[in-house]
């Protein structure tokens, strides 16, 4: 692996069934026009040797761990998102979880907030991510990041 990228991983947030395809009330718009360029930074950082960190959400069937704004999502009458082991928990399709992968769950916009995700980076010696989500508005994060089609372009 060059060595600009020895401290490099890959977070792929929020790649799920209930949160892309369309049938989901909590599907983000454009959220499947995505899927292919995320399929071709996973096999990039998976050629580069990188560290992937999947951020999922995966819910309670009854909704107690979910924000409280989204609770009425798991109402008797409704149809639960992503709760766990459910299919609409699971990655679209052309995504897969490696045995070498890590795999994080949140139950909050953050993967920062109540996870072990800072405490994972900082024992692997990871100072730059790049990041693939599934969001509304990644451009309120803070965050100064290249481009998925820079880093994907990326000579070293």
């Amino acid at each position: 692996m060059a060595e600009a990228w020895k401290q490099t991983a890959l977070l792929v947030i929020d790649m799920q069934k209930d949160l892309i395809l369309p049938y989901s009330p909590a599907a983000v718009k454009g959220g499947e026009a995505i899927v292919p360029n995320v399929i071709k930074a996973v096999e990039l950082a998976r050629n580069r040797d990188l560290p992937i960190i999947w951020v999922v959400r995966e819910h309670d069937s009854l909704g107690r761990d979910v924000e409280l704004f989204r609770r009425h999502f798991y109402a008797a009458d409704k149809t639960k998102l992503v709760v766990k082991g459910s299919s609409g928990a699971e990655l679209v399709e052309g995504l897969e979880i490696k045995s070498h992968d890590y795999k994080l769950i949140k139950t909050r916009f953050s993967a920062f907030h109540n996870t072990n995700l800072h405490s994972y980076l900082q024992g692997a010696g990871i100072s730059k991510i790049v990041v693939c989500a599934n969001v509304v508005d990644m451009k309120n994060i803070g965050v100064a990041t290249p481009t998925l089609e820079e880093w994907c372009h990326a000579n070293n």
